[in-house]
């Protein structure tokens, strides 16, 4: 039988191999792949060529075969389309939320998105895994051995359908997912602020299809998000649109079709590269009309691209509130992303906070660096000075209750992981089941909120409406993704649910909601106020009418009868209109009529259960 050996109490335990493990930063115009060597430094992971950006392109040959990265840029007389790009901004999403300013042809399909490619209908799943396993391919190369998991970084505002699209794209392509983390959260380990005692954090990241902003506050090696902001359809991609059609109307070109705009993005993207180290470049383009040229100044760029730069400080603006703090209370500012290299993001961040940025690292790989230090760590390879990372949830999570009204159990902003449990009861008298339906919002009505998934929880047992107990249970793992559990308490039956919609919400719908969630405020609360007055109306609608039915003539005078039964019929107007206030004040007038009614059922009900009954059987 073999023998289990136990080390001596304060033996040093054998040395363990290192684990093989990656940090992977999917963005939406280029990906890299990271790893810590040997002398625990994070590095990014080259490919053959030397080449540590991969474009985040995708091209698919008609009967197979599929170009990945630079091979994958469409060459001339190439169609543009055939070329996939900026998929991440698709990542989560629904058909009919794709929007029109990507020049793809579109499946007719209903869920998740869905394109047309040369080798058929392809989600952005199926094409975001064929950037993952190119990079995957080059870490297992770089480290002699296959992986033992990755860490793949998100936007910090990918919601639970776009961070579970995440996670199945890294699965389709091999990878074992140690943890999806939060690219802001990357950035601040990656500059090692980790390492300081304390203080607040704010990581601007600009990338080249999003853009995120989170405040982190640091206290004694806990990074705890404070707030997070952002926008999936602002990047530098968009900086690049804005500059072609500002070229575009300099020289007066009109009525570009599909390969001709494409052709003037490029040559604005290689113009706002220059002028990220000159005053001036020259925009030059091989159109179909022939050759485009002219010079742009820096200070056209600026002024071209002013309102998208403003709206990266108005989401910066909004998240300071979200963390209740000042601009001169954080104590550092980290800027992320390609896009940040543009002197105007620069520029707008230093006059905004007062001082310069911190931009010593590369932006485009600083999101990995720190991808590669947390999967280092999550591989058990890091010894002593682990840190703790705390992200939080974007937008409440809650139920469907009576009258249509939303009811928060997990809060914005709450710490991940998260649980909390609520108990819910039945509205009908021997009501077996109950339906579940989670949504996610700010809003206090249900048809404002976003439904994420409804199931069926049975075997509640036949009681009085209100007697039994239901508890339900949210839970959000680390990575964001939730799981609902319903359980009756008397009985145990459950019935529980991962959330995996096959669609989500964008940064603007999530930022859209917060707004309203705010500048409807006293709207929602009227809103809540008649729907509640409408339940309590219809709970008491049907006890009366029931009651009177049952024992009405009975124990009521014709007159007290006819007031009742003018309470009641007063109650019904009111309850089908929309003043909360009549119907309140139709309850109250209902309640008073039936009052004494109400007392002598109960007085009867005694009487009948204790007929017979001699007083020491009492």
């Amino acid at each position: 039988m073999p023998l289990l050996q136990i080390s001596e109490p304060g033996a040093p335990s054998p040395e363990r191999p290192r684990q093989r493990a990656a940090g992977i930063d999917l963005g939406t115009t280029n990906s890299l792949v990271a790893t810590v060597g040997g002398d625990g430094r994070p590095r990014v992971i080259p490919d053959s060529a030397g080449r540590a950006i991969l474009p985040s392109l995708v091209k698919y040959r008609p009967g197979g075969g599929v170009l990945v990265g630079g091979a994958a840029r469409p060459g001339p007389g190439d169609d543009p389309r055939e070329t996939l790009a900026s998929v991440k901004r698709l990542m989560g999403r629904g058909a009919a939320d794709a929007r029109a300013n990507y020049r793809y042809q579109y499946a007719k399909r209903d869920g998740m998105a869905a394109l047309q490619t040369p080798d058929g209908e392809k989600s952005p799943v199926e094409v975001s895994a064929e950037i993952l396993r190119v990079l995957a391919a080059r870490a297992e190369k770089e480290l002699g051995g296959p992986l033992h998991g990755a860490v793949v970084t998100v936007p910090a505002y990918f919601d639970d359908a776009q961070r579970q699209a995440t996670k199945a794209a890294a699965e389709l392509a091999g990878l074992r997912v140690l943890r999806l983390l939060n690219e802001p959260t990357a950035a601040a380990v990656a500059y090692g602020l980790d390492e300081r005692d304390e203080g607040a954090i704010l990581i601007y990241d600009l990338g080249g299809g999003t853009f995120d902003v989170s405040i982190l506050r640091l206290r004694r090696g806990v990074f705890e998000t404070l707030a997070v902001g952002g926008d999936s359809a602002l990047g530098g991609d968009d900086y690049d649109r804005a500059l072609a059609n500002h070229f575009a109307r300099k020289l007066n070109l009109n009525n570009l079709d599909d390969a001709d705009f494409f052709r003037l993005v490029s040559a604005s993207r290689a113009a706002k590269e220059a002028l990220s180290a000159g005053d001036s470049a020259v925009m030059r383009a091989g159109l179909s009309s022939g050759a485009a040229e002219c010079e742009v100044k820096a200070e056209e760029f600026a002024a071209a691209t002013e309102s998208l730069t403003a709206r990266t400080a108005g989401i910066v603006s909004a998240a300071l509130r979200d963390a209740e703090l000042e601009a001169g209370e954080i104590s550092a500012v980290v800027m992320v992303g390609g896009a940040t290299r543009m002197a105007e993001t620069r520029r707008a961040m230093a006059d905004f906070f007062g001082r310069a940025p911190r931009t010593e690292l590369n932006p485009d790989e600083v999101v990995a660096l720190g991808a590669a230090a947390q999967a280092d760590v999550l591989a058990g390879n890091k010894r002593g000075g682990e840190w703790l990372l705390l992200d939080v949830i974007p937008l409440s999570l809650g139920l469907e209750t009576m009258g249509g009204l939303a009811e928060r159990v997990i809060p914005r902003n709450s710490p991940l992981p998260a649980a909390r449990a609520q108990e819910f009861t039945t509205q009908r008298d021997g009501q077996g089941a109950m339906a579940i339906h989670v949504v996610q919002g700010e809003r206090d009505l249900v048809s404002d909120c976003r439904s994420l998934a409804r199931f069926n929880l049975t075997g509640i047992p036949p009681r009085p409406a209100g007697l039994a107990r239901v508890r339900v249970e949210f839970r959000v793992d680390a990575d964001g993704l939730l799981s609902v559990e319903a359980r009756e308490k008397e009985t145990g039956a459950a019935a529980r649910v991962e959330v995996r919609p096959s669609f989500g919400l964008t940064e603007d719908e999530i930022a859209g909601m917060l707004r309203a969630s705010f500048s409807r405020a006293k709207e929602d609360a009227e809103a809540r106020r008649l729907a509640e007055a409408k339940v309590d109306a219809g709970q008491l609608l049907g006890a009366v009418e029931s009651a009177l039915a049952e024992d009405g003539a009975e124990l009521l005078s014709e007159a007290e009868r006819t007031k009742a039964e003018e309470a009641l019929s007063e109650l019904r107007a009111a309850a089908a209109g929309s003043d909360a206030e009549k119907i309140q004040s139709a309850v109250k007038r209902l309640n008073a009529e039936t009052e004494e009614f109400a007392s002598r059922r109960m007085n009867r009900q005694i009487r009948l259960a204790l007929e017979g009954r001699r007083v020491d059987e009492v």
